[in-house]
């Protein structure tokens, strides 16, 4: 039975050198002890040894993707400069400042300093590295070109990453102004109309339908704001549970993004773009079309875009082109149909697949600049016609007393 090695830690340590210089530094051990016999290696005579403490700010922070994209293009960088694994491993992890992601490459490392290959350690961590992943990872071992496959997997890793970054940037815009609008309403309604009402109770001539509407609003928010906060979070807690419980809501929603005006024109070129892009980097890793096809299923991002996939990867197993059936499928746009046809008449379709990701890519990029200074304008005009309607509504009896005065 192997015995499990000691967690690997940060230690900060204070010590002078042979001239008597007061030096400090980091280094990465098991304990104490062995930090202090790694400094009296390099001639200096150590003080204070103590484990390096976690900032409260990194205390609880999760592992993110950008962390596993930036983990994969360092092991990348690391066996192009021909460093051992191992070790490799140990200068990554000192690089991380989140001690979950530190964790989680010392734990990586244990399970290959035990005999375990590299594409094996990962795929006990499915949290972090999907099949795909790890299926790169596995032919790059086999192939024994490690730091070739790695390097594309960083690529990308990054480029995913880049553009999930660039769909939520055109998604968090509008919806945190809309939650501000409707903040900043919701105070008007319940604080600001009332006081207004009370001045209103006093002139004893009738009001406009318009402030009446706004006013009967007002009394209903006061009376039942509660039970609509409540239905705004049962509505998005049961939403959130749907949709990680529920395939066929998560079905519906894909499809239902696809429909949706400018949204579904983004999402839709994002997926194309994730398609192209997966494929590349399977196919170029020596990965056969069939089973590639199988990992960039899953990867598109979107229900209908993985069926099609699912049916040209039937399709592919029986002879028929890829182009082909991407055309048959009826949701790949023809520049990337095209595009393939050509990768496969000259042998390159990994490089053809990799300039219609970047293409799209590109295209997404400019939408989300396109649809923020769209949005900007719009969002003012609802803006201005909601609050700017408050204060009309509040203010219109007072015209109309003025006038008849």
């Amino acid at each position: 039975m192997a015995v499990k090695a000691a967690k690997i830690s940060i230690y900060a340590w204070e010590g002078t050198d042979r001239k008597g210089t007061k030096v400090t530094g980091e280094l990465s051990g098991q304990n104490p002890a062995l930090i202090k016999a790694q400094l009296r290696k390099q001639g200096i005579n150590p003080g204070k040894v103590r484990k390096k403490t976690v900032s409260l700010f990194n205390m609880g922070k999760r592992i993110q993707a950008q962390d596993i994209a930036l983990f994969t293009r360092q092991m990348a960088t690391m066996m192009k400069a021909g460093v051992p694994l191992l070790q490799s491993f140990d200068i990554i992890a000192e690089g991380f400042d989140n001690p979950a992601m530190r964790t989680l490459v010392d734990e990586v490392k244990q399970e290959v300093a035990a005999g375990n290959s590299f594409a094996a350690a990962l795929r006990k961590k499915p949290r972090y590295f999907d099949e795909l992943y790890c299926n790169l990872v596995d032919a790059g071992e086999q192939a024994g070109a490690l730091d070739t496959l790695l390097e594309r997997v960083a690529t990308y890793k990054e480029k995913s990453e880049s553009l999930k970054a660039k769909i939520r940037k055109a998604m968090t815009y509008p919806l945190v102004v809309v939650c501000v609008a409707m903040v900043v309403t919701a105070i008007l309604l319940v604080k600001v109309v009332p006081q207004f009402q009370s001045v209103f109770e006093g002139f004893g001539a009738q009001l406009p339908a318009f402030t009446v509407m706004v006013i009967g609003l007002s009394r209903f928010m006061q009376d039942g704001w509660w039970m609509m906060l409540g239905a705004l979070i049962a509505t998005i807690l049961g939403a959130r549970h749907a949709f990680r419980t529920s395939q066929g809501f998560r079905d519906r929603t894909d499809a239902w993004l696809l429909k949706l005006p400018l949204v579904g024109t983004l999402m839709y070129k994002s997926a194309v773009a994730r398609f192209a892009r997966t494929l590349s980097t399977t196919f170029a890793a020596g990965v056969p079309l069939v089973e590639a096809l199988e990992s960039v299923a899953g990867a598109t991002g979107n229900i209908v875009f993985k069926r099609a996939v699912l049916r040209i990867k039937q399709d592919v197993s029986t002879g028929m082109q890829l182009n082909f059936s991407m055309r048959t499928s009826g949701i790949f746009p023809n520049m990337a149909i095209q595009m393939t046809a050509i990768g496969e008449e000259s042998g390159a379709l990994d490089a053809m697949l990799d300039k219609v990701a970047g293409f799209y890519e590109d295209e997404v990029d400019n939408m989300v600049d396109n649809l923020t200074s769209l949005m900007e304008p719009f969002i003012m005009v609802v803006l201005g016609v909601i609050v700017g309607g408050l204060v009309v509504a509040m203010y219109l009896p007072i015209f109309q007393l003025g006038s008849a005065i």
